[in-house]
């Protein structure tokens, strides 16, 4: 009984314990709904001739640039210089983009896009259900939505004693 009497004194002189704790959460959802985009670049126009064994009559042209108009070619006049004797003639042309109109941006839309020689377009994300909620109890819930969509929910705890 004395022990128990020593020890009940000796722990009252003793300093209250202190501790700082500190207890966080933090939550958070993110929705992501991807929107259309297109990259397009105008290729140019080209013109090529070569030939062997043959005169020029009237060289191939190239029309003019205007703006929504492509440039426009017209073929050359050709004729053999030295009849029976081997031959050849070769003439190629591409036809460029024309000079496209500006591209308008209306309440985030782009009503038309450009198709041009090099163009790689990809839709817009679809919202459909896509959601998402933390409740009070950390329980967190994410529905899908549609093609081009993404989800993403957080929950980190941290707990420090100083």
């Amino acid at each position: 009984m004395k022990r128990l009497a020593l020890l009940a004194i000796a722990l009252s002189f003793a300093p209250a314990a202190h501790a700082d704790i500190i207890h966080k959460i933090q939550s958070s959802i993110q929705l992501t709904v991807d929107g259309a985009a297109s990259q397009a670049s105008r290729i140019g126009s080209t013109l090529s001739t070569s030939g062997n064994n043959v005169t020029l009559g009237t060289a191939p042209t190239l029309g003019s640039l205007t703006p929504a108009s492509a440039i426009g070619y017209t073929p050359g006049d050709w004729s053999v210089t030295t009849a029976g004797d081997a031959f050849s003639y070769s003439e190629s042309f591409i036809e460029g983009d024309a000079t496209p109109s500006a591209t308008t941006v209306t309440s985030g839309v782009t009503p038309t896009l450009p198709m041009l020689g090099n163009t790689t377009t990809s839709s817009g994300g679809v919202a459909g259900t896509l959601a998402g909620t933390i409740a009070s109890d950390s329980a967190m819930t994410l529905t899908a939505g549609g093609a081009g969509t993404t989800a993403i929910g957080q929950i980190v705890t941290e707990l420090t004693v100083k």
